[in-house]
């Protein structure tokens, strides 16, 4: 398998090929035309495929910008909310709130800080797409 790629996709090929069958049921027109700059936050905004997902469980991330693999991400992040949680939990970007529970938001993780409100009622989970530059 590609180094670059966690060794949990080889363990669960099937999960995997889900979770990246859902970002593309998220993202209908994905393609590989980039969008201009200027187009607004949605899902509706045309995106290349991307390489990785985190799965997080009941987090509630204090404010941060991304790190860790690359030099950053070749493309925006897509976020998606799931679970039964019932208040709160959006994600705020740059002091700007939304809500994410099955909404899908594209976000620039690297640059713009980021984190997640409170939630309660229930167990929150997040799927978070991107693609680190190599």
């Amino acid at each position: 398998g590609d180094a670059s790629l966690p060794m949990a996709n080889s363990l669960f090929p099937e999960l995997v090929q889900a979770v990246f069958e859902l970002e593309r049921d998220l993202c209908p027109q994905l393609s590989s035309i980039e969008s201009p700059p200027d187009s607004p936050r949605n899902r509706q905004r045309q995106r290349q495929p991307s390489s990785h997902c985190a799965i997080n469980a009941n987090a509630e991330f204090t404010p941060h910008v991304d790190s860790g693999r690359g030099l950053g991400q070749s493309a925006k992040s897509l976020i998606v909310g799931l679970g039964d949680y019932d208040r709160g939990g959006e994600l705020c970007v740059e002091g700007d709130s939304f809500n994410v529970r099955y909404r899908p938001l594209e976000f620039d993780g690297w640059n713009e800080r980021h984190w997640t409100l409170p939630f309660s009622g229930g167990q929150r989970f997040s799927l978070v797409w991107f693609t680190p530059d190599q």
